[in-house]
């Protein structure tokens, strides 16, 4: 038998079985290679469509940042154009406004940005920037633009008095817009302000944030511009006389609402006519026997003084509460006559007010009188408030003389508006300053009317949807019987905790100093320390501080200057209610803290404040957040 080499194997003609399976093994290895080869440029193409997206990406988000940080520069140039009707630079700002925007929309709704928002990790970023640049968009078409329309044929001038009339019909025709404006805005902070902040990015947080104060703002003031415009009329006079009560609140006696009700007023309305028809005093309509009824909760907080005296109804911070007792004992002391309405200022608001109209000459027939007092008889912004506050009760002995003095001021003030001097662009800005520091409030006794009012800042409501959710305040109330509350200082300040539940827990920190001078037990009148008349040392300054939170939490202790005290606990409108008194003798400062437990609101947590002599920038300080709050408990 012959033996084959196996070096020679390789020579030998192949069997049909042995080409078959080079064959599949040839074809095998193509197909692998046409595989890789395939895969290879599918891998360079996704590389190429990741890239080419990215840098897709962050040039729309360079133009979407550009386009809105020129959005934010155009807004004020708007404004101011819009306040001093300069109608063509307006239209122009507003045609820019519009390119700007709409390149920002169109930037931020690109196929590409979309679909990358749907993305796990970048997707809630990107979707943020889209929901803001929509928002701006649709802010300047659909609020701006019918503001300008509506605006460019308002003159502001006939939205103030002048001869003793408002004209009307201006602001009717403007009304429509107002309120679509303002609903627009509402509607556009409500979506930004359910975007989640805590998942974004630093760099689209901060801005975000940003955004939502500012849009704040001006949703708060074209509210108010569109509660006014839906009011204006008909309060006014448009469907038949009106007649008003008018509190001048004296801060100088600190209540809840802003001060004792000493001096009143009663203005009529007819047709955008106004008139004062009547002055008087609280101290005039006496006390009310058997006392007018208040509901029980706010009964057991500020006793039924609440019901008794005119000078007592502001006790509660709860304004329509207070209107409606007021309203009820000036009819009864006057049988036959109807009010309308309440509206209320405090000496800080005329002041306000003069800087638009200019000083106010009080009449000849008292400046005798006066000049031997040594008070001025021409009144400015600079002097209004120390002389109302201060100077009448330390110059003036008798209570009735300074009772003829507030109304003179009042009536000079009064007609000074009415007659329409000074600028109607700054006595409407001066009015919104008030109106922001909750020194002017209305009541009306028209339910519809009330509706809205009570929807608003301006309305004095404790509860409702003027308050938001995470809600505190912290109200004060003299307790010295006198008027020494011009010489205490108050800071108040909202501080975020958490405690081991996962709830949050608030402090309302309050510091309160008596700067009344040293010897003010005798240097200071008697009417103004109150004498001892109800049981506090002349010179000293007693007051009750009521701080609320939001419903569903819990007043959970107190403390004065770091030592636990006790505090009242009360329910108003389902609001926890604590109450601290103190006692200042001159010089002397203290801090009272008030804890809120078991706070279920999330939101963003708001703080109001009693107007005091002090501006609110003054009294209010910047939240704080301790330590003991940790980003993860906040989110529980």
């Amino acid at each position: 038998m012959t033996l084959v080499d196996p070096s020679e194997e390789s020579n030998l003609p192949d069997s049909p079985s042995t080409t078959r399976r080079r064959t599949e093994q040839i074809a095998r290895r193509r197909s692998r290679r046409r595989f890789r080869l395939s895969l290879g440029t599918l891998s360079a193409a996704a590389l190429l469509i990741i890239i080419g997206s990215t840098a897709w990406l962050g040039f729309r988000a360079g133009q979407i940042k550009d386009q809105l940080e020129a959005t934010t520069q155009l807004l004020p140039q708007l404004q101011t154009e819009l306040i001093s009707n300069n109608h063509d630079g307006s239209l122009a700002t507003l045609d820019s406004l519009r390119e700007h925007t709409a390149s920002a929309r169109s930037a931020g709704t690109d196929p590409v940005w979309k679909a990358a928002s749907s993305l796990p990790w970048i997707g809630p970023n990107l979707s943020a920037v889209s929901e803001v640049a929509i928002t701006a968009d649709d802010i300047v078409n659909l609020a701006a633009a019918p503001m300008v329309g509506a605006l460019d044929s308002l003159d502001w001038k006939a939205l103030t008095p002048a001869n003793g009339a408002i004209s009307l019909e201006p602001l009717k025709k403007a009304t429509p817009s107002v309120i679509a404006a303002a609903n627009t805005v509402q509607l556009s902070y409500d979506r930004l302000a359910d975007i989640d902040s805590g998942v974004l990015l630093p760099q689209i947080a901060a801005p975000l944030d940003s955004a939502r104060v500012e849009l704040d703002s001006v949703r708060q003031i074209l509210n108010t511009a569109s509660t006014a415009a839906q009011l204006v009329p008909t309060m006014m006079g448009s469907d038949g006389t009106r007649n008003y009560l008018l509190l001048v609140q004296n801060n100088a006696e600190i209540r809840a609402t802003g001060g004792i009700p000493g001096a009143l007023a009663v203005i009529q309305a007819d047709n955008g006519k106004i008139k004062l028809l009547g002055q008087g005093s609280a101290t005039a309509l006496g006390q009310f026997k058997p006392p007018l009824p208040v509901d029980e909760a706010q009964e057991a907080i500020y006793t039924n003084r609440l019901g008794m005296y005119m000078q007592d109804v502001n006790l509660t911070p709860d304004y329509p509460t207070a209107a409606r007792t007021a309203q009820a004992m000036w009819e009864q002391r006057n049988p036959g006559h109807t009010i309308d309405g309440v509206i209320s200022l405090d000496p800080v608001a005329l002041a306000l007010l003069l800087q638009a109209t200019g000083p106010v000459d009080v009449s000849t027939s008292l400046t005798q009188s006066l000049a031997k007092a040594g008070l001025p008889t021409r009144l400015t912004s600079d002097n209004t408030v120390q002389t109302l506050l201060s100077d009448v009760y330390s110059k003036i002995k008798e209570p009735v003389a300074q009772d003829a003095y507030f109304a003179e001021v009042a009536q000079q003030v009064f007609a000074a508006v009415s007659s329409g001097q000074g600028s109607g662009e700054d006595l409407m800005t001066k009015l919104a300053d008030g109106v922001e520091e909750n020194r002017i409030l209305v009541w009306s006794a028209h339910p519809p009317e009330q509706q809205i009012l009570q929807s608003q800042p301006i309305g004095g409501a404790i509860s409702g949807p003027s308050v938001a959710p995470a809600s505190f305040a912290v109200y004060f109330n003299d307790g010295t019987g006198a008027k020494m509350d011009y010489y205490v200082k108050r800071t108040v300040q909202l501080v975020r905790r958490c405690d081991d539940g996962g709830y949050a827990q608030y402090t309302s920190r309050i510091t309160l100093t008596n700067t009344a001078p040293e010897d003010a037990a005798t240097s200071l009148p008697e009417y103004v320390t109150g004498g001892g008349a109800f049981g506090v040392e002349p010179g000293h300054v007693a007051t009750n501080i009521v701080a609320y939170g939001p419903t569903l939490a819990r007043v959970h202790q107190a403390r004065l200057d770091g030592a636990t005290i006790g505090v009242g606990s009360y329910k108003h409108a389902d609001r926890p209610v604590g109450v601290v008194r103190v006692d200042l003798a001159p010089g002397q400062s203290t801090t009272v803290e008030v804890d809120f437990s078991k706070v279920v609101q999330s939101s963003e947590p708001q703080l109001a404040v009693t107007p005091t002599v002090q501006s609110l920038a003054n009294v209010v300080l910047p939240p704080e957040t301790t330590s003991a709050c940790s980003t993860d408990n906040r989110k529980k």
